[in-house]
């Protein structure tokens, strides 16, 4: 399993929290590219509820993984 940020964005407007099943078929629903629906079912379906990317990526990069000066702009 291996994710990017463009894999990552086709669940952005998931509708978290959801289940492994629920995200499937949100990926089918959506049109996401096979490679997303494949990494989501690489998931350990324990019928738990994800609340948000970072559950399912745990190396998501977060607004503080990325530095820019606000003073500058």
């Amino acid at each position: 399993m291996y994710w990017t940020l463009e894999l990552a964005s086709y669940l952005q407007d998931a509708p978290w929290p959801a289940t492994r099943d629920e995200l499937i078929d949100y990926a089918i629903r959506s049109g996401a590219p096979i490679e997303v629906i494949e990494n989501l079912q690489a998931l350990e379906d324990e019928g738990e509820h994800y609340e948000g990317i970072e559950d399912i990526w745990d190396d998501y990069p977060t607004k503080s993984d990325f530095f820019f000066p606000e003073d500058e702009y």
